[in-house]
């Protein structure tokens, strides 16, 4: 979960900063309409591949460089947790932040759900998928 964590904020990281910046066409990510870069909920063709990248490397890192991951198969559990609440909090972003009614929704908390996710994905899949 540790690893997952971390492995979120990054992937989280490389998504929003690679998409504004190179993101050449970007939707929203709950209905797949065009929306301007830098759109709460806007998810972009770089931005996901930045994202995969992000959560990989941290990940890859944490096998490879400082043996928090045992296997290769935690990787890729890591990888795919941090992968797959990146997706959600674009998802927040889209439905709940900056809404009426929502003025705590801040980015702070919407990237503590973030990882928050993505630790949880991965301790799920941990013991499920893995058996640990």
């Amino acid at each position: 979960g540790y690893v997952a964590s971390l492995a979120t904020k990054l992937a989280d990281t490389f998504a929003s900063e690679i998409g504004k910046a190179y993101g050449k066409t970007t939707f929203l990510i709950t209905n797949l309409k065009r929306v301007p870069r830098g759109t709460e909920g806007a998810i972009s063709l770089e931005g996901t591949l930045a994202s995969v990248v992000g959560g990989l490397s941290l990940s890859a890192y944490a096998y490879l460089g400082v043996g928090l991951i045992s296997s290769l198969e935690g990787v890729g559990v890591a990888t795919f947790a941090a992968f797959f609440a990146t997706m959600c909090e674009s998802l927040i972003g889209a439905t709940l932040q900056e809404k009426e009614g929502f003025g705590w929704m801040t980015n702070e908390v919407v990237n503590f759900f973030n990882t928050l996710i993505g630790a949880a994905v991965a301790m799920s899949m941990g013991v499920l998928v893995l058996g640990m």
